[in-house]
């Protein structure tokens, strides 16, 4: 079955991918200043890093609400796991920054699963999971390596 949400080319648009680069810009930015700043700056930067994680995740998770909805809206299981990624972010935060940092990259990782699932069914765009996996590989890097080095 061909829908709105699966039909069209196999190609990122174009400004799909520029927006989704420079909403990488401040996970990198984040993790830099996490490395190379010193005492209660180095904190904060760290505390950027994985609020900023949490924002993309919810995000993320949204996209997976809108995508479920468009498809009917009515599976309980589907709608449930969009809820996730916005949940597990909340966790991220309660926690020490450089432990958020690495539960929200490791659920990064989880989210992409599920979008390449949802490509997999037609229940995304083709191209989804051809713009999800550099960013969430630039996502989780960041957020790594400012879990790691700073």
């Amino acid at each position: 079955m061909t829908t709105a949400i699966s039909a069209g080319a196999s190609r990122v648009p174009l400004t799909a991918r520029w927006l989704g680069a420079l909403g990488a810009l401040p996970f990198f930015a984040c993790a830099l200043a996490s490395t190379v700043l010193d005492g209660g700056l180095q904190v904060e930067a760290m505390v950027a890093l994985t609020a900023y994680g949490a924002v993309i995740l919810s995000f993320l998770g949204g996209i997976q609400w809108g995508l479920a909805i468009a498809a009917g809206g009515g599976k309980f299981r589907r709608l449930s796991v969009s809820i996730l990624p916005a949940l597990f972010a909340w966790g991220g935060l309660l926690l020490p920054p450089g432990t958020g940092a690495l539960v929200i990259a490791a659920v990064f990782a989880c989210v992409l699963l599920v979008d390449i699932k949802a490509s997999g069914n037609q229940e995304a765009p083709s191209w989804y999971p051809k713009l999800r996996w550099p960013l969430t590989v630039a996502a989780a890097s960041a957020l790594l390596l400012g879990a790691t080095l700073g």
